[in-house]
């Protein structure tokens, strides 16, 4: 499947971490991520486009460095690799973007505290994909046949997805909002971006806390579903882990740029579920049917393209209403 694993050095681990955490530290308290305002388009749009700016030129400057140390052929590989994982990962995080709409909405939580509590998401997801990889790693390493269970999930996990693809979620009734409830003190009323306050003399969460549980867990299911995907491309933790984080950080940014043009997009769920099918399908037929990396790459871009041009068209008198 790859021609090199773990292609990384201890340096290129330690300096992509350190980038992260130079990143969230400019957002958290330069560039005001801390303080409550509703983004603006504009604003998102810039972020956005900042993001995917930053991991095309990350993937230039491992294509860069490998073509010199291991040769041009596994650096072409392996940047195809980054940016096969990187377009599968930013799409289906667009199905995060229709489900964060749907918390919001139900918990109807103002624009300007969303971003503190999608600010804490990011972090607790960071934590989470970092964890889920490395294990994920490890398993295929030990266990090469745990590949054929990833195909299997994801073609299931597509053909579900595209049967549910116009049901929208109950979220009032989520088991994890309903635990969370059961075993914490809620405190009532309003309390602005609050995740903790203190009611009655005693420590409550407030129901924002309960929006970012609600954000944390629906990213789990995500992780689930989208972290196997891109073991279809690689198994490389490094192109793995980088790919998934540059699409996680910029989820954020998304989810702000699509959130009042979401309901146009509608069709992009099947052309998600159809990816998935995709990629479940090339990893159960792997034994007969070996497809290049830009092969994939292809299929996937036209899959999203497809069903992106599809939902414009349909919806295009949206706009004029």
């Amino acid at each position: 499947m790859d021609t090199i694993e773990n292609i990384a050095t201890a340096p290129m681990w330690a300096g992509f971490v350190g980038f992260v955490l130079v990143m969230l530290a400019l957002d958290l308290w330069v560039f005001g991520g801390n303080k409550a305002h509703k983004v603006s388009v504009r604003e998102a749009g810039a972020w956005s486009l900042g993001w995917f700016t930053l991991a095309l030129l990350f993937n230039a400057g491992l294509w860069w460095y490998l073509k010199g140390s291991v040769g041009p052929e596994i650096a072409e590989q392996k940047a195809l690799e980054f940016l096969s994982g990187y377009l599968i990962e930013k799409a289906l995080s667009v199905d995060n973007v229709f489900i964060f709409l749907l918390i919001f909405s139900a918990f109807q939580v103002r624009p300007e505290y969303q971003r503190r509590v999608l600010i804490y998401g990011v972090l607790g997801a960071i934590v989470m994909r970092a964890v889920m990889i490395l294990a994920g790693a490890w398993v295929v390493s030990e266990f090469s046949w745990v590949l054929y269970l990833f195909g299997a999930f994801l073609l299931v996990t597509g053909v579900r997805m595209m049967w549910a693809a116009d049901h929208e979620p109950d979220v009032q009734n989520n088991p994890v909002l309903r635990l969370a409830r059961r075993v914490l003190p809620v405190a009532p009323g309003d309390h602005g971006e609050k995740f903790f306050v203190r009611h009655n003399g005693v420590r409550h969460v407030t129901t924002l806390f309960l929006v970012l549980i609600l954000i944390e867990a629906t990213d789990l299911v995500f992780a689930v579903d989208s972290i196997p995907a891109i073991f279809a491309i690689t198994s490389d933790p490094f192109i793995v882990f980088t790919s998934n984080l540059f699409a996680i950080l910029g989820l954020r940014a998304l989810y702000f740029l699509l959130a009042d043009i979401a309901d146009r997009f509608h069709l992009l769920k099947y052309g998600l579920a159809l990816v998935l099918c995709f990629i479940g399908a090339k990893m159960l037929l792997l034994p007969w049917v070996h497809l290049p990396v830009h092969v994939s790459l292809a299929v996937v871009a036209t899959l999203i393209a497809g069903s992106v041009v599809a939902s414009l068209y349909v919806t295009r008198n949206q706009s004029k209403e």
